[in-house]
C-alpha cells in the first residue's frame, strides 16, 4: 500500500504576463448605451398620472445595482455619472420611483465566470448581459 500526502499543494505562477492580464480582465466592464433607447415612458392613454421612466430605465438602474452590489441611492449616483460620461442628457429616476417600480419588475443578473470582460447592452429592446462570443 502506498501512502499519499494530503498536504497543501504549492502552485507557482510561471507566466506572470498572462496572470496579470487575467486579473485585469476580471474587472473589465463595458456598458453600451443606445442613444435611441426608450428611456422615458410612452403615454398609456389611461387616467391618472403617466409614468415618467420606461421599464427599461428602471431595469437598467436595478441591473447596475445588482452588478455592483451597492445601495440604491449610490447606484442612482453611478447611473447619473454613466449617463453623463455617455453624453446622454437623460434624467435619472429618483429613489422613491425606483423603489416603487422595482416591486413590479423581475430583474435577475445571472453570474457567469468569464476570462474576458462583461458587456452590458442597453437598447430599445431592454437590458442584456453578454459575454464576448455569445
Amino acid at each position: 500500500m502506498s501512502e499519499t500526502s494530503w498536504g497543501r499543494v504549492k502552485y507557482r505562477t510561471t507566466n506572470w504576463k498572462a496572470y496579470n492580464a487575467a486579473l485585469k480582465a476580471r474587472g473589465d466592464l463595458t456598458i453600451w448605451l443606445d442613444k435611441d433607447m426608450q428611456w422615458l415612458a410612452q403615454p398609456r392613454g389611461k387616467r391618472g398620472r403617466c409614468q415618467k421612466f420606461s421599464d427599461a430605465a428602471i431595469q437598467f438602474c436595478l441591473t447596475i445595482k445588482g452588478l455592483f452590489g451597492q445601495p440604491l441611492r449610490q447606484t442612482l449616483g453611478l447611473v447619473q455619472s454613466l449617463l453623463r460620461m455617455a453624453g446622454l442628457p437623460w434624467p435619472v429616476p429618483d429613489y422613491s420611483t425606483v423603489c416603487r417600480r422595482q416591486k413590479s419588475l423581475n430583474v435577475q443578473v445571472d453570474y457567469r465566470a468569464s476570462e474576458k470582460g462583461l458587456h452590458l447592452l442597453a437598447d430599445s429592446t431592454g437590458i442584456k448581459l453578454n459575454r464576448p462570443g455569445f
